[in-house]
């Protein structure tokens, strides 16, 4: 006999329908064992029996059942105030790894997920480590423009870092590798996350360099306080660079109205000087992407303010399947606005 509160005598009489192809009995089955314990509060043998049953139908194939019930598990758990931990996020993402790429079972379950976990972490953008998971998930099957928003949502160091070496990926031979930096690097930017705009860029050029032997053109130019730029043959790459640079002077010494202070002078001068010698960068950096920046890190006052996750989307070509729907506070070619235009390489 099962002990109390647990999950093995439904298993028993759930697992057998599964394994002998009755996959909507068994669906069905699970479902009726999982709403009795739930209305005796027994929720934690509620969510095991719903992870278990789910987690079987995926591996037979049967993907829209299996992720039904791996979505009344993610209920269960808003329901039990369930703390996103070690099993907790494991349980949910063996599902979303189950679940496949096919249809859009995965987008639901994905959603789901993200807002549980922003319910309870309080970030509003959802478990850092569980978009991290989801992102590394979408670089092993290729989706990089699913896994990017997850990285960004993310915001951590090891995000910044995978996100960096599926961009080299990304990029491969394409001779304009400034728009996928720029596509890496100013999401983070519009959402104030200084850290992992300097990470994604200086790994990014790192990895870029290991198959492009001129890309880096002199030693490391020195800055203060043990800083350093890579001078590159691309204007668009050192201009990312001085550019994060200037951000976080801009952060670190936000301007008064009366008394501007260098950063923002610093920043209205980088970007002429790089909009003349850069087509990317002119293209890019538009009067949009250019009054954001100022009101975040310079002071600019202005009357409407695209919210930064809405340029983001509009960056990175849209909405997309299983994306983040709110900023912490984010294969085939780039698109959006960082459409392709021809340029040959310069010196800077």
């Amino acid at each position: 006999m099962a002990p109390k509160g647990s999950p093995d005598k439904a298993l028993a009489a759930i697992l057998p329908l599964i394994s002998s192809g009755q996959a909507y009995e068994a669906h069905q089955k699970a479902r009726t064992f999982a709403s009795r314990y739930v209305k005796a509060r027994a929720f934690d043998t509620a969510a095991q029996v719903l992870f278990q049953a789910a987690k079987e139908l995926l591996k037979a194939g049967h993907a829209g059942s299996g992720s039904d019930l791996g979505v009344y598990m993610i209920d269960v758990y808003h329901e039990m105030e369930q703390e996103v931990n070690d099993a907790s996020r494991g349980n949910v993402t063996q599902l979303i790894a189950l679940v496949g790429r096919q249809g859009t079972w995965r987008k639901v379950l994905i959603e789901k997920a993200v807002a549980w976990s922003s319910d309870f972490t309080g970030d509003p953008a959802g478990d850092p480590v569980l978009h991290y998971h989801i992102g590394e998930l979408l670089v092993k099957e290729g989706s990089f423009e699913l896994a990017e928003r997850h990285f960004i949502a993310g915001g951590t160091r090891d995000c910044a870092r995978l996100h960096a070496t599926m961009m080299a990926k990304w990029v491969q031979s394409d001779p304009e590798p400034a728009r996928f930096a720029i596509r890496g690097v100013l999401p983070y930017l519009l959402l104030q996350n200084i850290l992992c705009s300097r990470i994604i860029l200086s790994k990014f050029i790192g990895l870029l360099s290991q198959s492009r032997p001129t890309l880096l053109l002199h030693p490391p130019l020195p800055l203060p306080l043990d800083d350093e730029v890579l001078v590159t043959s691309d204007p668009a790459l050192n201009f990312l660079q001085l550019l994060i640079r200037v951000c976080q002077r801009g952060e670190q010494s936000p301007p008064s109205s009366s008394q501007p202070l260098p950063a923002r002078t610093a920043w209205l001068k980088l970007v002429a000087q790089y909009k003349s010698s850069s087509p990317v960068i002119s293209e890019v950096f538009s009067n949009q992407v250019n009054t954001q920046i100022g009101q975040i890190y310079f002071g600019f006052s202005v009357r409407k303010l695209t919210t930064p996750w809405d340029m983001i989307s509009g960056l990175l070509g849209g909405g997309d399947s299983g994306s983040p729907s709110s900023p912490r506070g984010g294969r085939g070619q780039a698109r959006g606005s960082l459409r392709r235009t021809s340029t040959g390489p310069e010196l800077d």
